[in-house]
């Protein structure tokens, strides 16, 4: 149940508001996510930029004193895909704003919901990850091309982003759980506070939000599957040779790849360390090993995409997950230019 406060920045109760917000790039333990703060003032900044957007807002607490709230939303891609634009806030603008405000008690949080003269602005971002599907506008007899999730593939039980969906499904040794429970967002551990994007098997999980696209270069015998999220790129090599020396280790990983009649078959291994290549604290080691499996199906509409993870000094036994994606040629692969500033702002100060 969300906690209600009454106050001159007021707490409201919205039940019809999930607490894991699919895109954010961090986690939310920072936030009070079953409470909504509201708030009215003047915008006094507005910046679209990945991985997040922001605005600022001049506002005044229950002391009369002068405040000003920092408000998080996605990445400038995906704000623009739920019907934000530059000019969608303007500095002066009057609105009203309600946010997922901070745990420590700072004016920052959250968007959930903001208004101007009184009228919703745009689309609001309290939806969750439970978005409606793309509409189908092709099919393909060919993995090549864009590919975005199909909604309707995640299950009523699909936990959220990236790290909800690894918390709940991995088991971890003795030496995950440690990593995990020392783990903060809020420190430079934290490998996305210097724009370092996350190893496969993250960007299938991405496609929550970001497409995944491939690229045949036959005459090269190598295949490119590339992520918006991060501008996310890795090399698969058809050309049958093995992996290198375990000790020639890379952030994508090696990458190989063969067909098994219609499947593509890629094995991944030599990862370089990461820190939380999951998002939630738990590392990936030298012995980190990913296999994917992807297969068109319904025609040439949807891709079923399968993995299968191991990583013995962090994770017992393998983990398993498959989902289907959705061809979609008429989206974007717009770079993600991720922005220093942008991806630190949320830390306390």
């Amino acid at each position: 149940m969300e906690r209600t406060t009454t106050n001159s920045v007021t707490f409201a109760a919205l039940s019809i508001l999930p607490a894991c917000p699919a895109w954010a790039h961090h986690s939310d333990a920072a936030l009070e996510m079953d409470t909504v703060a509201t708030f009215e003032g003047t915008v006094t900044e507005y910046s679209m930029r990945n991985p997040h957007t922001y605005f600022t807002v001049a506002s005044t607490d229950e002391n009369g004193e002068q405040v000003e709230w920092t408000v998080q939303m996605g990445s400038a891609i995906t704000v623009t895909r739920r019907g934000w634009a530059r000019d969608t806030l303007a500095v002066g603008d009057r609105v009203t704003v309600g946010v997922r405000p901070a745990r420590d008690g700072r004016p920052y949080g959250l968007l959930v919901s903001v208004e101007r003269d009184g009228l919703p602005v745009a689309t609001p971002f309290g939806d969750g990850p439970r978005q409606a599907a793309p509409v189908v506008t092709a099919s393909s007899d060919t993995l090549e091309g864009l590919w975005i999730v199909d909604r309707n593939s995640l299950g009523d039980d699909y936990p959220g982003g990236l790290d909800q969906l690894m918390t709940r499904e991995l088991t971890l040794t003795e030496a995950g759980q440690a990593a995990m429970d020392a783990f903060s967002q809020d420190s430079n551990e934290n490998p996305e506070l210097a724009c370092i994007s996350k190893p496969t098997p993250g960007t299938i999980i991405y496609t929550d939000l970001y497409p995944l696209q491939f690229e045949f270069l036959e005459d090269d015998g190598i295949i490119m599957i590339r992520s918006q999220y991060f501008d996310h790129e890795r090399t698969v090599y058809m050309d049958g040779r093995e992996h290198p020396d375990p000790e020639e280790r890379t952030h994508e990983g090696h990458s190989v790849g063969h067909w098994e009649g219609d499947v593509l078959v890629v094995d991944t291994a030599n990862f370089a360390d990461h820190r939380s290549p999951y998002q939630n604290g738990v590392p990936s080691g030298p012995r980190k090993h990913v296999v994917e499996r992807f297969r068109l199906h319904d025609d040439g509409i949807r891709m079923n995409v399968w993995f299968m993870l191991e990583d013995p000094d962090f994770i017992v036994g393998q983990m398993t997950y498959d989902r289907d994606l959705i061809y979609s040629p008429q989206m974007e692969m717009t770079p993600f230019n991720c922005d220093i500033e942008a991806t630190r702002r949320y830390l306390p100060q």
